[in-house]
């Protein structure tokens, strides 16, 4: 077989270079130069040997100079910031009143955009805090500072306003987690089992980034606890945003409530696990809140359902639906529309099956849906829907 690949390969050759005669006269005489093709092949390959070095040493010298630009803009950068670390030290030992202006100006800043975003900070340490209140030390502080290093004493207000930022923070962090904690609360939700859910090390992992206040890699006690404060705010009013707190579909229309009634079919008494709101078929429904949904499909008795998942044994049931709005794992906001009103499984005729469930046990969903805002604000008007058994 290589023989024959080989066999091929020169014949090709030949057909490229066949064999060439040339004349050429010389004192009279006619003389005859026969190149072969063998000859032809040989001077062709020089040539591309001879092409292929000159391609690789241009190459080389390109790659060369790439290399060179790129080292002498890194070292440009390099000295562009020795060069400004160099002239802040040269700030600080020419003009440290200038350096303490710039980082009050900065404090300036810090406070103005917080007050701007948060709302003036908490500043009264009210009974039952456990937040600390550093102002007495800070002004002896201070005082002391400014006997023993008068050119520290700015330092020392500064690090004073620091230190009353980070309180102040915390005590915002503490009153807001207390006003979602209040909220959990009221709707029959235990805050404590919501955190612990939340703070359960499962599937959690990644690099080890410490964070420290101090050159010595520790961190204050005062910073500490502002990071664990923010952190418990952020868990307990991530769960509030996913309470079924949005209408599903219209309260004015509710056909069925929770609890004991005559079933429809056969007028004996029956425990109901939601709420009917009856409605023309396709009328939109809506998620009650953020989440993912969890079921969307068949089941037996409540016909086309569509169940989200809300997190911390939180979920939400819709039944009865004419068609689909969303699917398996799909992420939903709260107002979504997820499907439409039907009347599929066993159902009398057009309307949703609602349930709010929490570790798959049914609860009443009218105090999740009292507390939406929109029916606050209707009832306020006088216009607040009737919830009828």
């Amino acid at each position: 077989m290589q023989n024959q690949t080989a066999g091929g390969l020169k014949h090709r050759l030949r057909t490229w270079f066949p064999d060439r005669e040339f004349f050429m006269r010389s004192q009279g005489q006619v003389r005859f130069i026969k190149i072969s093709s063998r000859v032809q092949i040989i001077a062709a390959s020089v040539s591309a040997t001879v092409l292929a070095l000159w391609l690789a040493t241009m190459a080389a010298i390109a790659v060369a100079g790439f290399l060179s630009t790129r080292d002498r803009l890194a070292l440009l950068d390099r000295e562009a910031k020795v060069a400004s670390s160099e002239s802040r030290v040269n700030a600080y030992r020419s003009n440290l009143d200038t350096v303490v202006s710039d980082l009050e100006k900065r404090q300036d800043f810090i406070d103005q955009v917080t007050k701007a975003h948060l709302g003036d900070l908490p500043d009264d340490a009210q009974a039952g805090e456990t937040v600390s209140n550093s102002t007495n030390a800070a002004a002896e502080t201070i005082k002391k500072v400014s006997l023993a290093v008068p050119g520290a004493a700015a330092l020392a207000r500064i690090e004073a306003r620091q230190l009353a930022f980070v309180e102040g923070l915390t005590r915002l962090a503490d009153r807001r987690a207390a006003q979602a904690s209040a909220r959990l609360s009221k709707l029959g939700l235990n805050p404590n089992a919501v955190l612990a859910s939340i703070n359960r090390r499962e599937a959690q992992g990644g690099p080890l980034l410490r964070l420290a206040t101090s050159t010595d890699g520790t961190v204050d006690p005062r910073f500490q606890r502002l990071g664990l404060s923010l952190a418990r705010m952020e868990a307990l009013e991530r769960s509030v945003s996913g309470v079924p707190q949005v209408l599903p579909a219209s309260l004015k229309f509710i056909s069925s409530g929770f609890g004991y009634r005559a079933d429809p079919f056969t007028g004996d008494g029956a425990f109901h696990a939601g709420l009917d709101f009856r409605g023309p078929i396709g009328a939109p429904i809506y998620a009650a809140a953020k989440g993912v949904v969890s079921f969307a499909g068949v089941k037996a008795g409540y016909g086309n359902c569509i169940e989200i998942t809300h997190g911390n044994g939180l979920m939400t049931r819709y039944a009865h639906m004419s068609r689909f709005g969303a699917r398996v794992g799909q992420q939903v906001d709260g107002g979504s529309v997820i499907g439409a009103i039907g009347s599929t499984g066993r159902s009398t005729g057009p309307h949703l099956h609602f349930e709010v469930r929490i570790n798959d046990r049914p609860v009443n969903p009218r105090p999740f849906l009292e507390a939406s805002p929109h029916v606050q604000a209707e009832n306020r008007a006088g216009r607040g829907a009737q919830i009828a058994g």
